[in-house]
């Protein structure tokens, strides 16, 4: 084991030992006097490791998200100190980093509409300005939507400690909760809770500016060191096309595929079609649709023009318990492990967002002799269909 691995293991040891010393009060100030030379040399690297190894030993996200916040408080001054090389121009971080930047330039310009909201807590022109300040910082909620669906894929593929991108999915959840309260609350017309309010407000400072932190000195600077960058750069295209919120540069050229020879027709028992006529049926079809196989992993999304829920290529071979938040990981499982046993066939949800209610159903999927091969999920909006009365029978374009 190299010098370097054992310097690791230690300060990774030392982590678990000033986590549990924190989250339980049991002689923490001691435990970190204790330990102060070695807090001052934590590495984003450890923090990484030692967050891996806390997902794996834990279920409770909630208590890892508290207690992630107390440690790295502790360690704020040794990672910020940490060597730092801001991504250079042009590069896929560089505009992440872009799009952190507006968003805590519109955060500065909520806090001094906050603090005359609690002086004059009547004011209901200045209550709606501050409602709209915090619905402008929604489209910000899409830069979110990018690292689950782009950028932790590939970590989880690339790196071994990966885990530590589950806490940061929990937090991005936090933040959107408490971004829909406090703007639901503001619009309403309930009496001021300025307690709650304040509560909410002071959340949302707090976990954004730490995702932040946490983004651009400890998760890229990881990233950059362990993974090839030609990798990291090919997220660029597809993020671009789900759009960041704040800065969204222009696509670069991707090289062509190679053109398949001969007539490219496959015989699918039911008729010959092209690889392309195949991916345009998919792609028509009223229904978003997610293929995961036997074995847990995504194997193929279709692209609808109007999907409901984002995938993009960079799920495809991604073990689907790590497609969704940590606290929804068990539904995933039961539904898997019911398909598998052949106990169930089919689970149906329902829910309204954004004013449509959407369909989402879970079809096992078998072979000709009965063996289960995975599972289908297909989402569709019908708010149309709901509206169906009587019968049409006859064409009405004119």
């Amino acid at each position: 084991m190299s010098e370097i691995s054992l310097h690791q293991q230690a300060h990774v040891a030392m982590l678990h030992e000033l986590y549990g010393a924190i989250v339980t009060r049991t002689k923490a100030a001691e435990t970190i006097r204790s330990y102060d030379a070695m807090i001052r040399m934590v590495t984003p690297s450890d923090i990484v490791v030692f967050v891996h190894e806390l997902v794996q030993r834990t279920s409770d996200m909630e208590a890892v998200r508290m207690g992630i916040n107390k440690l790295l408080n502790v360690t704020y001054k040794a990672l910020s100190d940490y060597p730092y090389h801001v991504p250079a121009e042009g590069t896929y971080f560089h505009v992440c980093i872009r799009n952190n930047a507006a968003m805590v330039k519109h955060m500065e310009s909520i806090r001094p509409v906050l603090m005359q909201f609690n002086k004059n807590t009547e004011d209901e022109v200045l209550r709606s300005t501050l409602a709209g300040l915090w619905k402008q910082l929604k489209p910000f909620m899409q830069y979110y939507v990018i690292k689950e669906n782009i950028l932790f894929p590939m970590v989880e593929k690339q790196i071994e400690a990966f885990r530590c991108i589950s806490v940061m999915w929990s937090f991005h959840d936090q933040i959107r909760r408490d971004l829909d309260a406090i703007i639901t609350f503001l619009d309403s017309k309930e009496q001021v809770d300025l307690k709650q309010v304040n509560r909410w407000a002071g959340d949302l400072f707090f976990n954004l500016y730490a995702v932040k932190f946490r983004e651009e000195r400890i998760l890229f600077p990881v990233l950059e060191q362990k993974i090839d960058p030609s990798l990291i750069e090919n997220l660029w295209n597809e993020s671009v096309e789900l759009g960041f919120p704040y800065y969204n540069p222009e696509k670069k050229e991707a090289a062509l595929a190679p053109v398949t020879e001969g007539t490219g027709l496959h015989d699918l028992k039911t008729g010959l079609l092209t690889i392309e006529q195949l991916i345009l049926i998919f792609k028509h079809l009223p229904v978003d649709l997610t293929y995961v196989d036997e074995h847990n992993k995504v194997r193929f999304f279709s692209t609808p023009p109007h999907r409901i829920f984002p995938r993009t290529v960079a799920i495809i071979g991604r073990d689907v318990n790590n497609c969704h938040p940590h606290e929804s990981v068990h539904v995933v499982e039961k539904i898997v492990e019911s398909f598998r046993n052949g106990s169930r066939d089919k689970a149906d949800f329902w829910i309204t967002m954004r004013g449509k209610k959407i369909l989402i159903q879970y079809f096992a999927v078998r072979d000709d002799r009965g063996n289960y091969r995975g599972v289908l999920e297909a989402s569709q909006e019908i708010s149309e269909i709901q509206a169906l009365q009587g019968e049409k029978r006859i064409l009405d374009w004119e």
